[in-house]
């Protein structure tokens, strides 16, 4: 019987993951995917938000500040990309300066430090880009970005560097309570274990009413988005939302961590839990809101168009910790927005009551980092001259647009929980995600990842198990 089973390698398991891989635990992590970060943590907006549009006294406020107080230090030590750009909130007329003062009351109140109100022509010196007209914004020099599944990636990578066990392509089917514990049954193999933690995302509610009584609903909600090329990127050096409506925080038009720009989400209800197609209503509506804000946003030069779910939860608020009816059961659910952002503080708290109720084991003596990742490109001449002499690879570009080698990719299918797809590969080290999108290096990344893996060309898939891209020969 292991001690723990987590649920979901998105970003909350991923971080309650690693926050116990501290402890002398067995801990297994599960996922009906072939890889991690497969599902809301690789399509969302990327944003470290400060932590005043939760209500006061609410999961999400709590959660919120903290996390975001605690993403840089983290980023640094996993090494994963993270800016602290600062927001602004707009408002376009006199008539929405209250709603301003709302925001900026509710976050003084939440604990979120340096907010302030400025005036139009203050906004405009130093975003010249935005919309001439505004009349005000709320500044919050807190908030960030963040390159959303290369943090989990790196987080759940330390965690299995101190001991965790990910199983991928195990979708749970059942669970079941035994003495002592819980038995999990996925579609491959049956689990004993001590203590449950359900980070299912929007699945939660399904994994939750196999065990409890205690029933909330998840409802997916979509996002649609522009991605655009890096020629756009420096139109803002910061996050603008608009004011945010009942269905969300309205179209934000952002930089990225990587230099492009990004524009969306929509907040669209739907009935499947797969829905992750773009609409071309949706994409009219993000493009006439975010020229809104920026004007000067060129959207000929959109590179891409993706969609993620946010678990909305029923109840209003985060639903964390045991299960009443349900002892060893942990959710972390209905964790939307700002569930990225609080993320590292969920993972700490739920981390804490698991130990507790498993009678307070020791820690490790020894946490260990990650083995360096090296990005080529960000060496200095000197330091590119001596890389290459250890290993030729990382002199041969594959990816022209992003400039990434293939020295990078190898070490990317080697590294603890290697990529196995086209797009492992691109969640890892960017090769696809430039102006072509894999265009012309995708070809070139699925035999690097057939020969590094002595696999057939043909079986190397874009992502999720069966997206075959070659299916055979046309000439013998």
């Amino acid at each position: 019987m292991v001690d723990v089973v987590v649920i979901g390698t998105g970003i909350m398991g991923a971080c309650v993951a690693r926050e116990l891989s501290r402890y002398n635990l067995n801990v297994v992590v599960l996922d009906k995917e072939n890889d991690v970060s497969n599902g809301t943590s690789k399509a969302n907006s990327a944003i470290i938000h400060a932590g005043y549009d939760a209500a006061n006294g609410t999961l999400m406020a709590k959660y919120n500040v903290l996390g975001n107080a605690m993403f840089e230090d983290l980023c640094k030590e996993i090494e994963a990309p993270f800016k602290r750009v600062g927001s602004y909130v707009l408002a376009f007329t006199e008539e929405e300066r209250p709603h301003l003062e709302l925001l900026y009351d509710r976050g003084v109140k939440n604990g979120v430090p340096g907010l302030e109100i400025l005036e139009g022509a203050e906004v405009l010196k130093r975003e010249p880009n935005l919309n001439p007209n505004i009349v005000a914004a709320l500044y919050a020099p807190t908030a960030g970005i963040v390159g959303p599944w290369e943090f989990v990636i790196k987080m759940l990578e330390n965690a299995v560097e101190n001991g965790v066990e990910v199983r991928l392509n195990q979708k749970v089917v059942d669970i079941q309570k035994v003495d002592g514990g819980y038995k999990v049954v996925t579609d491959k193999e049956e689990i004993l274990t001590k203590t449950v933690i359900n980070a299912a995302g929007v699945h939660a509610d399904e994994i939750n009413d196999m065990v409890s009584k205690k029933h909330f609903n998840i409802i997916p909600r979509k996002g649609e988005y522009f991605l655009l090329d890096k020629v756009q990127g420096t139109l803002v050096n910061s996050v603008i939302f608009q004011c945010p409506s009942k269905m969300g925080k309205g179209i934000l038009v952002s930089c990225t961590v990587h230099g492009n720009l990004i524009a969306g989400p929509t907040a669209t209800d739907v009935e499947s839990k797969d829905d992750v197609g773009n609409t071309i209503s949706e994409m009219d509506m993000i493009r006439r809101e975010a020229l809104r804000s920026v004007p000067s946003v060129n959207f000929r030069d959109n590179i891409r168009n993706f969609a993620g779910l946010r678990a909305e939860g029923d109840t209003g608020d985060f639903i964390i910790g045991e299960a009443e009816d349900a002892e060893g059961f942990f959710n972390i659910a209905g964790t939307k927005s700002p569930g990225l952002t609080s993320a590292p503080a969920i993972g700490v708290d739920v981390a804490k009551m698991v130990v507790e109720k498993l009678g307070n084991p020791t820690k490790k003596a020894e946490f260990k980092k990650n083995r360096h990742q090296i990005h080529f490109m960000d060496l200095t001449p000197e330091e590119k001259a001596e890389v290459i002499a250890k290993d030729p690879r990382y002199g041969r570009i594959i990816c022209r647009c992003e400039s990434i080698t293939e020295g990078e990719i190898v070490d990317v299918i080697h590294r603890t929980l290697g990529a196995r797809t086209v797009d492992g590969v691109k969640k890892r080290c960017r090769p696809g995600m430039g102006r072509c999108q894999g265009g012309f290096c995708g070809p070139r990344v699925q035999e690097i990842l057939a020969r590094e893996l002595g696999k057939n060309l043909d079986e190397i898939v874009l992502d999720k198990t069966g997206a075959y891209i070659l299916t055979g020969e046309t000439k013998k």
